[in-house]
């Protein structure tokens, strides 16, 4: 029997070991050659094809390597191109492997450059977007979507292309901003001074605008700005007209207030609405000063002042022909009152004249007064003085012609002292009646009117003074040359026939008998406290009418002569 060989160990069979091992099995078997040889030719078959499998599987992997080495590289270009860059590797001599190595952390960088500058892409477009969309006014969520970014175009200079374009978006978006802002403030402050609700008139225009939070950014579009401006200048003209609306009423309040003298009291109450008279609509920025409320309520009352106007203007009118009055009262000017006060009153009673103007005509006439009445002052201060002379130069010569002026009676000394003083203003009355007449003369020639003084021309009182005066000083030298002739012939007399006791008066008596005790009555001045003499006055009345003035007010008899002349 043949002995079974023993199996060989798996880690030293070879392939010849396993040949021989089959010869032993085939010889023990009995196998024919042409079996064997059949068998043999089968298994160089199955090993030829198991070689050509693996050929082919390697063949395979290596055309993998080629072309993920390939890939690798394409890669690196195209990423490269996109970023804007040079391929940064060089094609090495070595192995696939060794080559793929070299090329795999060249890919991953580009990769990772890619990605970044995918999101700095879409970062900067996702703004663009947003920006756009804010000033386009399309709504678009402030978290807009991915934008899309073309990866095929991701350099540096796009980039920069990208942020240029989206810093100037937020360039004119902060313009935009601060316009909306403005126009916003300004809605706002015209809404304060006009008593608006700011909040709905902005909500029309668009909700952000009246929204305070930071959540939601105000619209920029431009069809807000448009809504804006719009907004923006029908507020401005709604005030200018209202200013205008209260201006009116403000100043009708004056003048009703000046034409019915209103109590300052009363007038505070409306100095809210005065104080904007002469205002310039920039200048109006009070809270509510241009209310509908302000306006309604200066409107009723200028309606109730007219009311009162027509009750009260007759009273003011004749108050102010009291006042031009006095004034030329106090002048010494002539005045037509009565003549004048019933022009006016018919005037008033029939309606036909402006009481306003009346009024303004009135006030001014009393400034013509006034200043009529200032021209005249130095010329009747001087007047006072010059009355004062002559009333001292008639009490003087009453007092020399009292023969018991110097007896002991009761006030003699302080007659001695008066006509002590009385002597030295006589003697100074003819300088100041020429001072006088002078500056009489001067103002008739600047004014072109005679100066009158209660209805009589002064220049011709003066010179009729000068004149008398003239008179009386002749007649008193001729008196002293007749004494003394007297006194002349008496002594030759004397001499002749010798002195003769002369009749004396009993003691105390007066040569006037209205003088009392040394204390002479004054006799008539040319000019009185209250004007010349009556004679003087009767002399002068068919020289001087009395006229009334065309604005129906007492005028100075002066000034109605100056317009005949």
């Amino acid at each position: 029997m043949t002995t079974k060989p023993s199996s060989l160990s798996p880690s030293r069979t070879t392939c010849a070991s396993l040949l021989r091992e089959l010869q032993l099995i085939w010889d023990e078997i009995g196998e024919g050659d042409s079996e064997r040889d059949k068998m043999l030719l089968q298994l160089e078959q199955e090993c030829l094809d198991i070689y050509r499998k693996k050929v082919e599987m390697t063949r395979k992997y290596r055309a993998d390597l080629h072309q993920s080495l390939a890939d690798g590289q394409a890669q690196i270009t195209a990423i490269a191109s996109a970023l804007g860059e040079a391929a940064s590797y060089s094609r090495e001599r070595g192995t696939l492997k060794d080559q793929l190595s070299a090329v795999k952390p060249i890919l991953d960088d580009l990769s990772l450059k890619k990605e970044k500058r995918v999101k700095d892409f879409s970062a900067v477009q996702s703004q663009i977007v947003r920006i756009s969309a804010e000033i386009a006014g399309n709504g678009v969520s402030k978290n807009v979507g991915d934008p899309g970014v073309n990866e095929r175009d991701l350099s540096v200079r796009r980039l920069g292309e990208l942020q240029s374009h989206l810093e100037e978006l937020h360039k004119e978006k902060v313009l935009r901003l601060q316009k909306v802002n403005t126009h916003v403030n300004t809605i706002h402050e015209l809404s304060v001074v006009m008593s608006i609700d700011f909040s709905k008139t902005v909500n029309e225009v668009h909700p952000s605008l009246s929204d305070h939070s930071s959540a939601h950014s105000k619209s920029i579009s431009n069809d807000t700005l448009a809504r804006l401006t719009a907004l923006t200048n029908s507020l401005k003209q709604e005030k200018q007209q209202r200013l205008q609306k209260l201006q009116d009423p403000g100043s009708k309040l004056i003048e009703l207030w000046n034409l019915m003298e209103t109590p300052i009291d009363e007038q505070k109450i409306f100095d809210h609405v005065t104080m904007l008279i002469s205002s310039s609509v920039n200048d109006v920025s009070r809270q509510g000063c241009l209310s509908l409320d302000v306006i309604e309520q200066a409107e009723v009352e200028v309606e109730r002042l007219n009311i009162l106007k027509a009750s009260k203007m007759k009273e003011l009118v004749f108050k102010r022909q009291n006042e031009l009055e006095e004034i030329y009262r106090g002048v010494h000017m002539d005045v037509d009152s009565d003549a004048a006060r019933q022009i006016l009153s018919s005037l008033i009673d029939s309606g036909n004249v402006n009481l306003s103007d009346l009024l303004s005509s009135m006030d001014d006439q009393i400034i013509k007064a006034k200043e009529q009445a200032l021209s005249r002052k130095d010329i009747l201060d001087k007047v006072e003085k010059c009355i004062f002379a002559f009333e001292e130069e008639k009490w003087l010569d009453e007092y020399e012609k009292d023969e018991n002026r110097y007896s002991a009676g009761r006030g003699a000394h302080k007659n001695l002292k008066r006509a002590e003083k009385a002597r030295i203003l006589s003697g100074k009355i003819p300088s100041i009646v020429e001072t006088l007449t002078a500056k009489v003369k001067a103002w008739e020639i600047e004014k072109e009117i005679p100066f009158l003084y209660d209805k009589v021309p002064l220049k011709h009182t003066l010179e009729e003074y000068t004149a008398q005066r003239q008179e009386r000083e002749e007649e008193k030298r001729k008196s002293r040359e007749q004494k003394r002739l007297q006194e002349q012939h008496n002594a030759e007399q004397e001499a002749l026939f010798g002195s003769r006791p002369s009749t004396k008066k009993p003691l105390g008596q007066s040569t006037n008998a209205n003088t009392m005790v040394g204390t002479p009555i004054s006799r008539r001045t040319p000019l009185g406290r209250h004007g010349v003499s009556a004679g003087k006055e009767r002399r002068e009345s068919g020289r001087v009418h009395n006229l009334t003035p065309v604005n129906y007010v007492a005028l100075p008899k002066d000034d109605s002569v100056s317009r005949r002349n």
